[in-house]
C-alpha cells in the first residue's frame, strides 16, 4: 500500500536526498539541505509517495502566481526512484499534487522540462499535458 504525503520533517527531507538525487546528481547532500532551505521561504514543499515507509516518489512544488498562468502549482521536481518506475507511482503523484492545487485555487500545473527527458515528456503528454513554450536561461 502507498501513502501520499508532505516530507516535512527534517530527518524526511534528508531521507529524500536520494531520491532527489537520480533527477538532480549534481547536487550534493549539504548543498541540497541549504538549497531546500531558501527554497522552503519562497513556499517550495516536497510530497512523497511512500511505499512501506520508503519514499519511492518526490515532487518538489510551489503555488505561484503571474500575469501568464494566474494562480499555479509549479512543479520543480518529480522523480520516481529507477528501481520503482512503471508501478504508476509517478501517475499517482502527479494527480496528488494537481488535486492539491484545486485544493489551493490554483488553475493550472506548470512545469519546465529538459529536452533531454524524452520519456518524462512522454509520461507528461500522456497525463494530458501539453507543451506550450521554450525556457531560456542564461548564466550570470
Amino acid at each position: 500500500m502507498h501513502d501520499v504525503r508532505f516530507v516535512a520533517e527534517e530527518r524526511e527531507v534528508l531521507h529524500a536526498f536520494s531520491v532527489m538525487q537520480e533527477l538532480r546528481p549534481h547536487l550534493s547532500e549539504k548543498t541540497y539541505l541549504q538549497l531546500y532551505q531558501d527554497m522552503k521561504k519562497s513556499g517550495y514543499t516536497l510530497i512523497g509517495l511512500y511505499v512501506d515507509g520508503e519514499i519511492v516518489a518526490l515532487g518538489g512544488v510551489a503555488i505561484m502566481t503571474n500575469f501568464y498562468s494566474l494562480k499555479h502549482v509549479y512543479v520543480y521536481d518529480l522523480i520516481t526512484a529507477a528501481k520503482h518506475r512503471s508501478k504508476g507511482y509517478g501517475k499517482t503523484l502527479l494527480s496528488y499534487i494537481e488535486q492539491w492545487g484545486k485544493d489551493q485555487g490554483c488553475t493550472s500545473v506548470e512545469l519546465t522540462s529538459g529536452f533531454q527527458r524524452i520519456d518524462a515528456h512522454r509520461f507528461y503528454e500522456r497525463e494530458g499535458y501539453i507543451k506550450k513554450s521554450y525556457s531560456f536561461g542564461k548564466g550570470l
